[in-house]
């Protein structure tokens, strides 16, 4: 298998598909690459002032023990490996590599351009070669992966329909790593899988309280580490042994950690089309376009006009129409003077006059808000005053606009900062109406716009280390008990980071998140073959969902579900009940929009003694190392 990358995604892609699955790798880097876990365009850690930042805080501290953990994953640095230096993925470094006889390319430069050209020479030279191409333009990418399918079925006529579907994967490392990043700042917010046009709520509970039971939900995906209020331990790493996270545990299991806190499959639920409005742009609201002041005052003319207009009804005796008439003629000072009329009259066409004159300065005064409220709608918002709860995230980059577009979506209040006013993200947030602080988050006062003292959590998704480390400090000095969830890269670092911010504020919620370590599981699934749904985060650890034809599968071709359980390996959640024909390839995807009503043919309440037999497909759940081995002997 050929990877090839500019930064730290390929170093642990590589890493995983080696150590994980088995298989040889050969790795496609630039010369001079950084190390590996650690991108050109990361902070430092080593030296500066991040680290006596970090000094600050620890002092005073006992210094914990305990063993050395990887910062958000399972997977560790790549070790030796077959390494090609090369500027360019072109013809001639590609043939180097032995991509005619390669079994999968993956290529995840981050310029898109770069992927492109080398996608498009790979299949030129192995129309057979299963591609995973990592693209932030979702749109293009759909495109591109028709293109590609198109031509492997053009240079290889009789190639099958599971080959063609599994030919070309787009993906993208910020899609990917989004949703366990904005999970993560949010209590009690489900991670969702989709499937088969359903939303599978993977939810995270609390341990029971006393004398209660908790809710099994449709299963237990995994039971939470029992240290995380130990400020010695070391959270959902390996070194935490019985004491961390257990992933795909059986009933026993299950039923002998009733204190600990859970990861259910709560509900399957058809996704809503609400959220999704909520990226198309919402228009001004009216009460946005005017001020209270302009709103009241309008009110109270409009209410004398219609009381000038029923006096002068009363007064004169006519119809109520002529008389409203009559009365609209004064207020724009158009009528006849009443020189030769009655007195009520006159009277009541003075007043009539003398509110026409107060009408003038609202209808100047109305139309400036309007274009003032008109110009600041495509300008950024700043936060309101009274705003309370929010989320405040650090960064408007690849990640930080889809983690933006997530937060949104589920309806979480975000304030943004991100210091370069052209950033991907901005023209995102000023569309959702979102407000943004222009500035370093480092300089005195940023975060405090920001309204940092009254958030619930801190996202810091910006690409240096240093900076994040910088701003989580500032602001557990401001509000010790607030979330904080920090986009690490190097595992020492972040091991270091995150054991001393726990140890200083141990109620307060901290994590370390790599995108790196929560991306590389799907790269590495769909280099595999097989289609991989989505991606769940636990603790430090990674739970993959993916869809499996069970006649490739001896592990479980032939057994019942009860005995396909693979305890801490790969559980069966699911059977696509679906004839082989009529199957739609990708179960990733949305239901086509064609206008027929579409239904799922997923089943989920599976009983222990239902048979697996060739012709079936089934959704599991599954470790990276319990998918390796279910499908290590198909790939033999």
């Amino acid at each position: 298998m050929l990877v090839s990358g500019d930064d730290a995604l390929a170093h642990r892609l590589a890493a995983e598909l080696r150590d994980v699955y088995r298989q040889q790798v050969t790795l496609l880097v630039p010369p001079s690459s950084p190390s590996p876990g650690l991108p050109a365009n990361a902070g430092a850690p080593s030296g500066g002032r991040a680290l006596a930042l970090l000094g600050r805080v620890s002092a005073g501290i006992v210094r914990t023990g305990g063993g050395r953990a990887a910062a958000d994953g399972e997977g560790g640095r790549p070790n030796e490996m077959p390494v090609l230096e090369t500027r360019d993925p072109d013809d001639d470094a590609l043939r180097e590599a032995g991509v005619e006889t390669a079994q999968a390319l993956a290529l995840v430069h981050e310029d898109d351009e770069t992927n492109i050209r080398a996608a498009l020479t790979a299949r030129r030279l192995n129309p057979r070669l299963r591609l995973v191409i990592r693209l932030y333009n979702r749109k293009l990418g759909q495109h591109l992966e028709e293109l590609l399918d198109q031509a492997a079925v053009l240079a290889v006529p009789g190639m099958a329909a599971d080959d063609i579907d599994s030919s070309t994967t787009v993906l993208s490392d910020a899609d990917t790593a989004a949703p366990a990043l904005a999970a993560t700042a949010v209590t009690g917010t489900s991670k969702i899988v989709q499937a088969d046009g359903l939303l599978l709520r993977a939810a995270e509970r609390p341990p029971p309280g006393p004398g209660s039971a908790a809710e099994p939900g449709l299963c237990t995906l995994a039971l939470l580490s029992s240290t995380s209020s130990d400020p010695g331990g070391v959270e959902g790493s390996e070194d935490s042994g019985s004491a961390g996270p257990l992933l795909l545990p059986d009933d026993r299991a299950v039923a002998a950690a009733s204190r600990r806190g859970r990861i259910v499959l709560e509900a399957v639920t058809r996704p809503e089309a609400g959220p999704a409005s909520r990226l198309s742009g919402p228009a001004l609201p009216f009460r946005e376009l005017f001020s209270r002041r302009v709103r009241w005052s309008f009110a109270g003319v409009l209410t004398a006009v219609a009381a000038l207009a029923v006096a002068s009804w009363l007064t004169s005796g006519g119809h109520p129409l002529h008389a409203a008439y009559i009365t609209l003629l004064d207020l724009f000072a158009i009528n006849d003077p009443a020189v030769d009329g009655e007195t009520d009259r006159q009277i009541l066409q003075l007043l009539t006059g003398l509110v026409g004159l107060l009408l003038l300065p609202l209808l100047v005064a109305a139309v400036l808000e309007a274009l003032s409220s008109f110009r600041s709608a495509t300008a950024l918002r700043r936060p309101p005053r009274g705003l309370a709860g929010h989320v405040v995230l650090l960064g408007l980059g690849k990640i930080g606009t889809r983690v933006l577009g997530r937060l949104c979506e589920i309806g979480i209040p975000v304030v943004c900062v991100e210091n370069d006013p052209e950033a991907r993200g901005v023209a995102l947030a000023r569309r959702l109406r979102v407000p943004v602080i222009i500035g370093d988050v480092t300089q005195e006062g940023v975060l405090d716009a920001a309204r940092i003292h009254r958030a619930h959590a801190l996202l810091a998704l910006t690409s240096s280390d240093t900076t994040n480390l910088e701003a989580a400090l500032y602001a557990r000095s401001i509000a010790s008990d607030l979330r904080v969830a920090l986009r690490l890269y190097d595992d020492d670092f972040a091991t270091a980071v995150y054991r001393t911010l726990r140890a200083a504020h141990p109620g307060a919620l901290t994590r370390s998140r790599s995108v790196t370590s929560l991306s590389a599981p799907a790269f590495a699934g769909a280099m595999m073959g097989r289609q991989v749904l989505g991606a769940i985060s636990v603790e430090r650890r990674v739970l993959l969902f993916a869809a499996l034809e069970v006649a490739e599968l001896p592990r479980l071709e032939g057994h019942t579900i009860a005995e396909a359980l693979r305890p801490g390996m790969w559980r069966v959640l699911a059977l696509d009940m679906t004839a082989p024909g009529d199957r739609r390839p990708d179960l990733s995807a949305a239901p086509p929009d064609d206008g027929a009503e579409h239904t799922s043919g997923l089943l989920f309440d599976l009983h222990p003694g239902h048979l697996l037999r060739p012709g079936d497909r089934v959704v599991v759940a599954a470790t990276r190392r319990g998918l390796a081995e279910l499908l290590e002997h198909r790939m033999r």
